[in-house]
Order: C-alpha cells, then structure tokens, then sequence
C-alpha cells in the first residue's frame, strides 16, 4: 500500500466492508400489541416477553411507553429498536417542550413523525425493525393509529400486532362498540391476550394494560391471566389435519 493509500485509509476516505451495516433480521423480539378506543379514552395490552429468536428468554420486557403528555407507545419486533425510536421521540419532545409555548405534540403528530421515521428507515435499506401502536387523546379528540417496519400506517377504532393482526382483530370486530367502558374494554383486551397466549408460541402469560385519557397515562402492574389448558382440541391438535406431520 502507498503512502497516500495508508494516509487515506486512516481517515475513512477509503472505506471498508465493515462501515456500512444493516440490520439483517432482529435479535431479541416482543410479539403482539393490541389497542382499542373506549368511550373515556385508548386501551392498550401487551406482553412482557422478549424473545431470543425461538427462546423465551426475557419475561419483563416493558414494550409500552408514554410519550409526551397527549400520548401512549406499544410495539412489537426488535426490542434495541424500540429503544432507539423512543430516544428519537425523547429528543422530540424536549425539542417540543423548549419552545415553552403552551402547546404540545399531540397523538397525530407524534403518528406522523413516526410514519415519516419509518419509510426512511425503509428507503435506506435499514429498516427499524418494529410495528408501532400509537393511541392518545387531545383536546377531546381520540386517536389510535399503527405504522410498519416499512411505513405503512393507517387510524382504526382498534388496532394489532404480529399475530394479534390475525387472531385478536375478529374478535375486535365483532365485539367492540365506541360506547365500551372502561371494565368491558379490559375484559375484550384480555380475552384478544388469552387467545395469543394459546396460540402464538412467543406469547407469556405475564401482561400489562395501558390507558390514556384526558388526565394521562396509567401503566397496570404485571399480572396473569386464568387459563384452561383441558381443550380437548389441544390434546391432540393435529387431528384431521391434511398434511399435517
């Protein structure tokens, strides 16, 4: 190598395989998020379970988060992830509050940051690994949304995560209403929980429920629910199953 080739190299004018990185597929994980509008406000539920690519190995992973004063975070997928967007929302907020002009990010804007968050992450070929629940209440006004790993987002008077997509989302539809109170809304949240934990490995029977109203952000305690393993479908699940080993 020449001198002026070494003396280049030094300064990273010349740059190696190892400086560019991307995320390849995601380390440790959560599942499931589930959301819904009630008549007070959001309600949020998710498990505590970080996943180790098939091994449960974390069981107190908190994946909700309240963001600034009109808002409430819960995601799904890479837990380092997660953490790095809540720095960006942390810098966001502080950046907020120093205009100290008597207003403040509400849920649709902080929504629409992460939307924009995301599809750049994505059009740089280094997506953030996650799907982002975002739920609040402003001025009155509810709002509940989620946004892709790759920015696709949409509102909804109930959303889901990862397998909750699939197996909460019937029976949302068929059982939510806008006037749900508060106690019916826990009992819709947990029975979509009961389901992922029957049927999505990744699930542990260890959760926490969120709210956000008018006067804040509550964050339940961890607890578990009651199951029933005796299904005779669950003795052997394979029966009649075409294909099936």
């Amino acid at each position: 190598m020449s001198y002026m080739d070494s003396k280049m190299s030094q300064h990273g004018l010349v740059g190696s395989e190892s400086d560019s990185q991307r995320t390849l597929y995601p380390y440790v994980t959560g599942t499931s998020v589930v959301a819904l509008k009630y008549k007070d406000g959001i309600l949020m539920a998710a498990d505590m379970g970080g996943s180790y690519g098939s091994t449960l190995r974390y069981k107190t992973v908190e994946r909700m988060k309240p963001i600034g004063k009109h808002s409430l975070l819960g995601a799904s997928g890479e837990i380092s992830d997660f953490q790095e967007i809540l720095r960006y929302l942390d810098e966001l907020i502080l950046y907020d509050n120093m205009w100290d002009d008597g207003n403040s990010f509400g849920p649709k804007e902080v929504h629409n940051y992460l939307t924009r968050v995301m599809y750049n992450r994505r059009n740089k070929f280094n997506p953030l690994w996650n799907s982002l629940v975002l739920g609040g209440v402003k001025n009155g006004q509810k709002y509940l949304g989620m946004v892709s790993m790759i920015g696709v987002n949409f509102e909804d008077n109930h959303v889901a995560t990862g397998f909750g997509n699939h197996l909460a989302r019937p029976i949302l539809r068929d059982e939510w209403h806008e006037n749900l109170s508060f106690e019916d809304g826990v009992k819709l949240l947990e029975k979509c929980m009961r389901v992922l934990l029957y049927r999505d490995r990744s699930a542990v029977n260890k959760l926490q429920i969120a709210k956000i109203t008018e006067e804040g952000v509550t964050i339940s305690p961890p607890y578990s629910l009651k199951t029933f393993w005796g299904f005779s479908a669950f003795h052997n699940p394979t029966v009649g199953a075409e294909g099936s080993w």
